[in-house]
């Protein structure tokens, strides 16, 4: 078992529902009062420790005796709604043999891509941690539609733990981390203990490794990168293994472990890369793509060759290059609309061709955020 550097002083887990149910399909208590244990040690070392849990549609479902999980969204977020509180119910109980006191968080992506609202989820989770709780975090199933279609908290996780400034993002599944095949199928695979870079490679390999979880392991990859970019490491493990979080607060490597660049994004460019979605695209010349991924410069109209998609003032739009081929994000000063009109064109000329000018710059290098 390698070393995964250092020790984490705040440490995020995400657990699945897939960790938290038996062979039944029903809540396994003995694998939510390991889990709470285990977190419990944690915070007792003097750890700042964040739960993200999934299975609150789980429980309501066994709450009321459904045993077939819904397949239609008002049935899911009912079984959600019923679900939750029994969920949170369960671990205040458990918690509360180690005299920890849990606080529920409940979101959902628009939290993320509403600026104030984004600080505002964010001043509370530090708060609550000031205060000696434990936030365990969970989507808001019951107004949520795209969340409970794709299971999100793979997402959800990496963006409380960027927002949170944590050590180490904690993945629990049901496998024991990234291979380089899919294990169901091969005998010759090999786990990957440690990721440097997240290429293209990564990604395919993630693509064929097999299922894991209600997201997938592309889910977790693309949660991975949220992660490292915002300076957090990473960890896939085994839900199952002992002492995995344990082990993992230790400072060892009990998976995939997916490494950060010593500086990570500030704040606000974590929150413009990833808490908004893209509303189009904007192409760029090989000159501006110069200028703007080597020369740390403005994305100006000049640079432009067109746009993709309706978009307005302050909206998130990929920057693209001829090719197709993503190369930043940003936050446009100029709708789509404008934009057609002012590209190719000089700053100095904004104001003559639409009447008036708003800035110099289609996205300046402050809303601009490259490699995502």
């Amino acid at each position: 078992m390698k070393n995964s550097g250092r020790t984490p002083r705040r440490l995020v887990v995400k657990v699945g529902t897939s960790s938290l149910v038996g062979d039944g399909g029903s809540l396994d208590r003995s694998k939510v009062e390991n889990l709470v244990d285990q977190l419990a040690k944690i915070k007792r070392d003097g750890r700042d420790v964040i739960l993200v849990s999934s299975g609150a549609i789980r429980a309501g479902m066994e709450k009321m005796g459904i045993a077939k999980r819904p397949k239609n969204i008002p049935e899911l977020q009912a079984s959600a709604a019923i679900g939750q509180g029994y969920l949170m119910q369960i671990y205040s109980e458990l918690f509360s043999r180690y005299e920890v006191v849990p606080a529920q968080v409940l979101l959902t992506r628009d939290d993320f891509h509403n600026r104030v609202r984004y600080l505002n989820a964010r001043n509370t989770m530090h708060t609550l941690l000031r205060f000696g709780a434990l936030p365990i975090v969970n989507e808001n199933d019951t107004v949520a539609t795209e969340e409970i279609r794709f299971g999100e908290n793979d997402t959800l996780s990496a963006l409380v733990a960027a927002s949170v400034d944590a050590d180490l993002l904690l993945n629990l599944s049901d496998v024991e981390g990234l291979y380089d095949s899919d294990p169901r199928n091969s005998k010759e695979c090999r786990l990957i203990e440690e990721v440097r870079e997240i290429t293209s490679e990564i990604e395919a390999i993630a693509g064929k490794s097999g299922p894991c979880g209600s997201g997938g392991m592309r889910s977790k990859i693309d949660a991975a990168r949220i992660a490292v970019n915002s300076g957090v490491r990473m960890m896939i493990a085994l839900a199952s293994r002992p002492n995995v979080i344990i082990d993992a607060a230790a400072g060892k490597n009990v998976g995939t472990l997916f490494l950060a660049p010593p500086a990570g994004l500030s704040h606000r460019k974590r929150w413009i890369a990833f808490g908004n979605r893209t509303k189009g695209r904007v192409i760029i010349n090989e000159g501006a793509k110069k200028m703007v991924s080597t020369g740390g410069k403005s994305l100006l109209a000049a640079g432009i060759v067109g746009c993709e998609g309706t978009f307005d003032v302050g909206d998130l739009v990929a920057v693209v290059d001829e090719s197709g081929r993503q190369i930043a994000c940003g936050l446009t000063n100029y709708t789509s609309d404008e934009i057609e009109l002012i590209k190719g064109k000089r700053s100095s000329e904004i104001e003559k061709i639409l009447g008036y000018k708003y800035f110099d710059e289609v996205i300046h290098r402050d809303n601009l955020v490259l490699g995502v």
